[in-house]
């Protein structure tokens, strides 16, 4: 979406052409006239187009019948919001969006008014070279709005750390060696701090993923859960999703791997 919005700055109408509904789908035919990416990306979307029209045309009985025994004659399901998107989506899918949108900055003047975004001698470039990392991935595995998790608990996080620890050699060469600080006041071997270092940084990790981004994290936060208990400190961090804002404190003898008994 902010791609195509960046595509669709002051575009020239007759760039646009007569699709008023679908400008996207304007610029990217007329381009590929002269471009001949582009033009193999105008092919692929118009298969998907017509793969996902002869989908809705179908009887809810037959297409299964159809498939039966075949593989290669698979029509891809497309969610609304990815046909909505379905000529960025396809350029970056094949990474190819890179290259389109470069050919467009280095003819700008042909679809775009001077005061474009494109047709900045500074932004257009710059939009081109953000989009090479994007291209360089692999989008094998999709996520959709029925793919949705949550994090578990840290209490379970720690748990599964220490049941994967115990199997695990401790002179693997693959095994990524915990960060920690030695203390000369530990009695007995190493290997209680090494893991409590261990934890407490897969924790830290998981704290951030896929879905939500870290915007401001803090350490030794005192929460009191009762007015009777003392203050207890730990790790406060703010998170921010698609559609919400999640705060989320953790012990810090939970994010050390040293909970015991304790409540």
């Amino acid at each position: 979406g902010v791609v195509e919005a960046c595509l669709l700055h002051m575009l020239k109408r007759r760039a646009a052409g007569f699709l008023r509904s679908d400008k996207v789908a304007a610029l990217f035919t007329k381009v590929g006239k002269t471009c001949a990416i582009a033009a193999d990306v105008c092919k692929k979307v118009q298969e998907l187009q017509q793969q996902v029209e002869s989908r809705k045309n179908q009887p809810n009985g037959q297409e299964p019948l159809k498939r039966q025994g075949s593989t290669t004659s698979k029509t891809p399901v497309l969610t609304p919001q990815a046909i909505k998107h379905i000529w960025v989506r396809t350029a970056l899918i094949e990474k190819v969006l890179d290259k389109i949108v470069q050919y467009i900055v280095d003819n700008c003047s042909k679809y775009y008014e001077k005061e474009a975004l494109l047709a900045d001698p500074v932004c257009g470039p710059i939009l081109a070279s953000l989009l090479v990392g994007p291209c360089a991935l692999e989008y094998t595995k999709l996520k959709t709005a029925d793919h949705y998790w949550t994090d578990p608990s840290a209490d379970e996080l720690v748990q599964r750390h220490r049941i994967h620890g115990a199997h695990g050699r401790q002179d693997s060469p693959s095994k990524r060696p915990a960060l920690g600080i030695r203390k000369r006041h530990s009695s007995g071997s190493t290997s209680e701090d090494r893991f409590a270092a261990s934890a407490r940084e897969y924790v830290e990790s998981l704290h951030q993923n896929s879905r939500t981004h870290l915007l401001y994290g803090k350490n030794n936060v005192l929460v009191q859960p009762k007015d009777d208990l003392e203050a207890i400190p730990g790790y406060l961090s703010l998170h921010q999703s698609a559609d919400s804002l999640t705060l989320k404190w953790t012990p810090n003898q939970l994010m050390n791997g040293t909970l015991g008994d304790s409540e």
